[in-house]
């Protein structure tokens, strides 16, 4: 098995589009580049809907809303040099090792991810911030990055050797999981585990997100995605709590209950079934609609949550988390932490497949 890589560069419709379709990665160029089961002209003629190629399937369309692309490229050329940039990153097929550059070992803290962090936790930062400051330079690589924003994956350096990252984006809808990120992250993690590439997890997810769109549209079986994704990857497995853990978001991001070799958490991780007013307005709601302040009451007991639950040290103290590190220890760790791992030898059990939940 090796890597599958489509370039749209023009029109691909009806059955010639299943052959781009079934591929790991789909390159599109912009204003050029079309792909569809049906043109406009069909949908026209069937829906009375007048749209364009460009709006029906363009690469903004598929880059954008669809996810059927993972790469929007301004021209050809930008379209092949970003193929060989992937491409730098995978092995030729499925028995081969990852690729590793020449590294030599420095110092490897960064102290500028200790300010990264805002002291309120209701307040967003950008994960890709985290991500560029713990790789090494100029390395990461990000796959669908238009698509599902919510989570951010892609490939980088670490040390120089490959590895695949999923993350959460907080500055994007609180860095909740959806039905589309959910999609997005478990494609990614199964690639990565089908040609042995090593996966980073830096987790910061509040919980699924909530709605009757995300009900009725399966969220219990498009979520469970990714659960079943980390829980059947082989390969090294180590993830980061930068911040917010919450309830089942927390059991999918790649914890320790689903496999997780090695799990750290910065001193600003919250681990908890839910946020600290929540839990306060579910467990003391009896004594909050009785008390003769209960604007009081639901903060004090807000307080107390917060500091027995919102942190890191009762799962430490219980196996769920390996270690708690200061933020600009994290490079060093996991440099350790994946070399430690390069060996690592896990097989699923013998069979023809798993029946992931499609």
């Amino acid at each position: 098995m090796v890597p599958q890589i489509s370039a749209i560069m023009g029109p691909c419709a009806g059955g010639a589009v299943y052959s781009p379709a079934i591929t790991d990665f789909i390159f599109m160029v912009e204003k050029t580049s079309y792909m569809f089961v049906t043109g406009p002209k069909v949908v026209k003629t069937v829906t009375h809907e007048n749209i364009t190629s460009e709006e029906l399937g363009g690469s903004e369309t598929h880059s954008r809303k669809s996810g059927v692309a993972h790469f929007s490229c301004e021209n050809e050329i930008s379209c092949l040099n970003e193929i060989k940039k992937l491409l730098s990153y995978l092995p030729s097929n499925c028995e081969e090792e990852v690729p590793r550059l020449h590294y030599e070992l420095q110092d490897e803290i960064r102290m500028s991810l200790d300010n990264i962090i805002p002291e309120d936790s209701g307040k967003a930062y950008d994960m890709r911030d985290v991500i560029q400051k713990t790789v090494d330079p100029e390395s990461f690589l990000e796959v669908h990055q238009n698509f599902a924003e919510n989570i951010i994956v892609g490939f980088a350096r670490l040390g120089g050797r490959s590895i695949g990252i999923v993350a959460n984006q907080p500055s994007v809808l609180a860095g909740v999981l959806d039905i589309h990120a959910s999609i997005k992250g478990a494609r990614f993690v199964r690639f990565c585990d089908a040609f042995n590439i090593p996966l980073l997890v830096f987790e910061d997810v509040p919980g699924f997100l909530p709605g009757t769109e995300q009900e009725w549209n399966a969220i219990i079986t498009n979520g469970a995605k990714l659960l079943y994704a980390f829980s059947e990857a082989t390969v090294p497995r180590v993830t980061v709590i930068t911040r917010k853990a919450y309830g089942g978001a927390y059991d999918v991001m790649n914890s320790k209950h689903i496999g997780a070799d090695y799990n750290f958490a910065w001193p600003s991780a919250e681990i908890a079934v839910m946020g600290p007013k929540g839990a306060a307005e579910i467990i003391f709601k009896k004594e909050i609609e009785k008390s003769n302040d209960p604007e009081k009451t639901l903060n004090r007991r807000e307080e107390e949550y917060n500091n027995m639950f919102a942190n890191p040290y009762l799962a430490a103290s219980r196996g769920y988390v390996d270690e708690i590190i200061y933020p600009s220890e994290t490079r060093a760790k996991l440099m350790a932490t994946f070399s430690m791992l390069e060996n690592k030898a896990d097989k699923i059990p013998r069979k023809k497949h798993g029946n992931i939940p499609l």
